[in-house]
């Protein structure tokens, strides 16, 4: 089964996916440079204490250690949750389009595809079938009635299969399920405040 999505959508997509795996990088990038400068400085530690337990023995003298091996940095980089590896996503924030906000409309005026066949109006709840040897989408019902009789593109008349011949998810609007396996799970009877409360599913004979 064949998904359709528009240019804009997966340009934006990419790119968020770009800045989240350069975000990612960088934060990996500090992260072992906040462990290796660390480990470094607990090796020095470790090298001072055995220098001044050393001394202690020889000269009695009782050392004070002051370990910052724990001490936080206020401007430094405390891995890939901190503050600094969040601006990213405020930008991200700043920038993306709410679905729910008026957006202005574009100048173009606004386009409607048609099956070259039937004329009929393509949309999102149309069956439709694809054509993976040129790229021609038509409706289900021309697809079953001739393409797959007479093996041919309508539209190029270029050849194809019965495997070229690809069935199009039918979108939704993401608000309700849809589809046509869809089948309830799940029901509930309504309260009696409604008028409904006593209806009940007639008996199976």
């Amino acid at each position: 089964k064949g998904h359709v999505f528009c240019k804009e959508c997966i340009l934006e997509c990419l790119l968020a996916q770009k800045k989240d795996i350069q975000r990612k990088l960088a934060a990996h990038a500090a992260q072992q440079k906040q462990e290796k400068e660390e480990e470094e400085e607990k090796l020095m530690l470790q090298k001072a204490r055995e220098l001044d337990e050393f001394d202690q023995q020889n000269h009695g003298a009782m050392p004070q250690y002051s370990d910052k091996t724990h001490s936080k940095d206020k401007n430094g980089f405390h891995g890939a949750n901190s503050v600094k590896a969040t601006s990213y996503e405020e930008e991200a924030l700043r920038t993306m389009k709410a679905f729910w906000l008026p957006l202005p409309l574009p100048k173009q005026p606004l386009k409607s595809y048609i099956c070259p066949s039937c004329k009929v109006t393509l949309t999102n709840t149309l069956s439709l079938m694809a054509l993976s040897s040129c790229g021609h989408v038509f409706c289900k019902k021309c697809g079953d009635k001739f393409m797959a009789v007479d093996k041919v593109c309508l539209v190029c008349n270029k050849g194809c299969k019965e495997r070229n011949l690809i069935p199009l998810e039918k979108g939704g609007t993401g608000f309700a399920a849809h589809g046509d396996h869809l089948m309830a799970t799940d029901f509930k009877h309504l309260g009696s405040g409604s008028g409904l409360g006593l209806v009940r599913p007639a008996a199976k004979t």
